[in-house]
């Protein structure tokens, strides 16, 4: 492959996850998405909501939503991108997001995928498009970062520029705390694959459920769960190229979780430091 056709970009649809309650966010009911990076009488009351921000940054192409929670009032604020709109019946985790998408990206003849989250808006377009220049050498691409606490992150094993899994904290909180320094990569949850070889996988991850135990009105409940931490280890089981790039800084993959992250975000977005697509009343899309 040549250097000049590394630099195109690959024909991609992209995928939000943008279904979930944002149950983190105290005294706020609606959905994450919707929420301001320009905040006005609160941190809840504003412009320019998350999902406006990231479907300004993504790459040209086609879009699909996944949606549950408040999925009207999403619908009525995306309407401008035209995207098409998949609803995830059950929370059911990330992976469970995207087996809801499985029928409408078969209608797509793009090359490849490129999965979203909904309440991450300071990715940068450059970065998305580089993990699409990435599948040029792999099947997936996984997109990292080095932040100065890891916290409850999953972490990335990388081995020869190539993923060999990814742990979650749950499970390396209780390594030897050489073992603990020597993972420094932490995952995104953002991922960009070939689309026919996830057209593939999509049988595997749908037979693969994750029985999660969980309290539910008082009551232990067992669940189904799906995620896509799942999807990369079993392209890794079967050999396939996965591999990694990683953000500018510990910012670009933020998520806004709870009220401290959002007015974070706010402070973020007001000091120019990212800057917004936005889309005027008339669905014309501008620079801000």
């Amino acid at each position: 492959m040549t250097s000049e056709r590394h630099s195109r970009p690959l024909a991609v649809v992209s995928v939000i996850l943008a279904a979930g309650r944002g149950s983190r966010m105290n005294g706020y009911s609606g959905s994450k998405t919707l929420l301001p990076l320009q905040p006005l009488q609160s941190p809840f009351e504003g412009r320019v909501p998350i999902i406006e921000q990231i479907l300004g940054r993504l790459p040209e192409g086609p879009k699909v939503m996944i949606l549950h929670h408040c999925k009207e009032e999403v619908i009525a604020a995306t309407r401008p991108w035209e995207p098409a709109y998949c609803e995830q019946p059950l929370l059911n985790c990330t992976g469970g997001a995207l087996l809801a998408a499985e029928a409408t990206l078969r209608e797509y003849d793009s090359v490849a995928v490129l999965i979203a989250m909904g309440d991450v808006p300071f990715v940068r377009r450059e970065t998305y498009l580089r993990m699409l220049r990435g599948l040029y050498e792999n099947d997936m691409v996984v997109l990292g970062f080095e932040p100065s606490d890891k916290k409850q992150y999953g972490l990335i094993e990388i081995k020869n520029q190539r993923v060999r899994r990814i742990v979650e904290w749950k499970y390396w909180k209780r390594f030897a705390p050489e073992a603990q320094a020597a993972l420094t990569v932490c995952n995104a949850g953002i991922y960009a694959v070939r689309k026919e070889v996830l057209d593939r996988y999509f049988a595997v991850l749908a037979n693969r459920p994750q029985i999660v135990h969980k309290v539910i009105d008082g009551c232990l409940t067992s669940l189904e769960e799906y995620f896509l931490t799942d999807l990369v280890e079993y392209m890794v089981m079967d050999s396939r190229s996965v591999g990694c790039i990683l953000c500018e800084d510990e910012i670009e993959p933020m998520g806004v979780d709870d009220l401290q992250s959002l007015e974070r975000a706010q402070y973020l977005f007001g000091k120019s430091l990212y800057s917004a697509i936005r889309a005027d009343n008339n669905g014309h899309v501008q620079r801000n």
